[in-house]
C-alpha cells in the first residue's frame, strides 16, 4: 500500500461575491479531486486547538499525526531544522521575514506594505540578511539566509516567550500596536529600527526600486521558539517516507519526524511553482521504496494572504491538473493499492487575508474501497453536510494510515 497527502496550504475560504458567493474551492473547475470525493470519503477536522494560534506549524504537526499541545515548541525551530542550522537547548530562534515598510519618519507610525518584499528571490534576500548580520549581530544573536523572504534569528541564552505578530497578519496596517512585547523585547524593536536605516538604501533595494518592485526595507521578527523534539514517523507508523516542500517550516517538520526531504528545482511556495515537479517527485519516491509521501504547495495560502482571487481559483485547478491528476495517474499505472489524503492545513481566507481555525475539508481515497457518491463534491460545504468530524486533527494520520 502506498501513501499519498496532498496538503493544499490555506486553500479553504470562505464564499466570496466575486466568486458568485462560492469559496474559490467550490468555483473552481476540479474534475480530478472531484471524481476522488465522489469515490471516496469526505468530512471536516480540526487541525488547530482552539487555545493555539492557527499557523501553518501547529496545523501541519496535527496533520501529520503530531498532537501540537505536545510538539510545538515554536515555528521557527522547524525551518532551523531544514536550513541546517544546529541547536542547542539555551537557544532561541526566530523567523525573520524581510518586509516592505512605508517611509514615516517615526519607525512606529510605519505601515506593512508588503509582507515579503514583493517575494524578493533567495539571492537578492541572501545579500541583505548578509548585510543585517554584518551590523547587528552580537556575541549572542546571529542571522542566517533561507529561501526567499523567509529567513533565521537565532538568540543564544534568550528570553522566551515574547508577544509577538507575523507579519501577514497585518498587512496595509500601522505597526504601531504591533510592535514587540515581552522581557527585552526593546532588543528586537531596536533591531527592527536599525535594519531600516540599514537597508532603506542598499544596494539590492535601490535595484528593485528602479525595477518598480518593493524595496526589503526592514527585517520583521516573530515566530519564537526551541529546539524542537518529535518522535520518529518511523516508529509510530513503521512507514518510510518522505516530504516535498519549498518551505523551510514543512522541511523542517519533516527531518525532524524522521522524514526524507526532496528539494525540487523551481519550486517558489507561490503560483509560479513548479507543480509537475512535485507531482514527479513524488511519484519518483514511490516507485524508489518510499511507503509515504507528504507533498506540501504553498500557492493558495498565498494567494489568500495577498488578496488574489483570480489566482487562488488557479491555483486550486492548477493542483487538480498538475498534482493530483499526475500523482493518481501514476499510481494506477503502478498497478498496486495507494490511499490519497487531500485537506488543507487551515483556512486562509480572501476576505480576512490570514488564518482562521475552523475545521478544514478533508478527502480520502482508497483505491481498494471505491466508494459510489456520484453528487458529492469536495469542498467546505459538501464536507460538512456529510457529519463526518475528527475534532482532534493529529488523529486523522491515525485514520488515514491505518484504516
Amino acid at each position: 500500500m502506498k501513501y499519498v497527502v496532498i496538503l493544499t496550504d490555506g486553500m479553504a475560504d470562505y464564499p466570496i461575491e466575486q466568486l458568485n458567493n462560492k469559496t474559490p474551492l467550490q468555483y473552481a473547475n476540479i474534475p480530478t479531486i472531484d471524481f476522488l470525493a465522489e469515490h471516496g470519503e469526505i468530512g471536516k477536522v480540526k487541525t488547530v486547538p482552539d487555545d493555539m494560534p492557527p499557523g501553518s506549524d501547529t496545523a501541519n504537526l496535527s496533520v501529520m499525526g503530531y498532537d501540537p499541545h505536545k510538539y510545538y515548541t515554536g515555528r521557527s525551530p522547524l525551518e532551523a531544522v531544514s536550513m541546517g542550522v544546529e541547536l542547542s537547548e539555551t537557544d532561541i530562534t526566530f523567523r525573520c521575514n524581510l518586509v516592505t515598510l512605508s517611509d514615516e519618519e517615526n519607525f512606529s507610525e510605519k505601515t506593512m506594505i508588503d509582507y515579503s518584499s514583493d517575494e524578493i528571490s533567495s539571492e537578492e534576500a541572501k545579500e541583505i540578511i548578509e548585510s543585517v548580520n554584518k551590523y547587528l549581530q552580537t556575541d549572542f544573536i546571529k542571522f542566517y539566509p533561507g529561501i526567499f523572504y523567509r529567513h533565521l534569528m537565532l538568540w543564544d541564552n534568550g528570553p522566551y516567550p515574547f508577544t509577538l505578530t507575523p507579519p501577514h497578519d497585518i498587512t496595509g496596517k500601522g505597526i504601531g500596536d504591533y510592535l514587540p512585547k515581552g522581557d527585552q523585547s526593546n532588543i528586537i524593536l531596536e533591531m527592527m529600527q536599525k535594519s531600516y536605516e540599514i537597508l532603506k538604501d542598499h544596494p539590492v533595494n535601490k535595484k528593485r526600486i528602479a525595477r518598480g518592485l518593493n524595496p526589503a526595507n526592514s527585517i520583521w521578527i516573530w515566530g519564537e521558539g526551541k529546539k524542537p523534539i518529535l518522535s520518529n514517523f518511523f516508529d509510530k507508523y513503521q512507514l518510510n517516507g518522505s516530504v516535498i516542500s519549498a518551505v523551510d517550516l514543512i522541511k523542517g517538520i519533516g527531518l525532524a519526524a524522521g522524514l526524507k526531504s526532496i528539494d525540487v528545482e523551481g519550486t517558489t511556495g507561490n503560483i509560479d511553482t513548479n507543480f509537475i515537479g512535485k507531482a514527479e517527485a513524488a511519484i519518483k519516491e514511490l516507485k524508489s521504496g518510499q511507503d509515504f509521501v507528504y507533498v506540501h504547495i504553498e500557492a493558495p495560502d498565498e494567494c489568500g494572504h495577498r488578496y488574489e482571487i483570480e489566482n487562488k481559483v488557479k491555483a486550486i485547478e492548477i493542483i487538480d491538473q498538475q498534482i493530483v491528476k499526475v500523482i493518481k495517474t501514476a499510481l494506477d499505472e503502478m498497478d498496486e493499492e495507494y490511499k490519497i489524503m487531500i485537506l488543507p492545513d487551515h483556512p486562509t481566507p480572501l476576505s480576512l487575508r490570514t488564518h482562521t481555525n475552523e475545521p478544514v475539508p478533508f478527502l480520502v481515497y482508497d483505491s481498494n474501497n471505491l466508494q459510489e457518491n456520484p453528487l458529492q463534491a469536495y469542498d467546505e460545504f459538501s464536507a460538512e453536510k456529510t457529519g463526518i468530524f475528527v475534532a482532534e486533527g493529529y488523529k486523522l494520520m491515525d485514520y488515514f494510515l491505518k484504516a
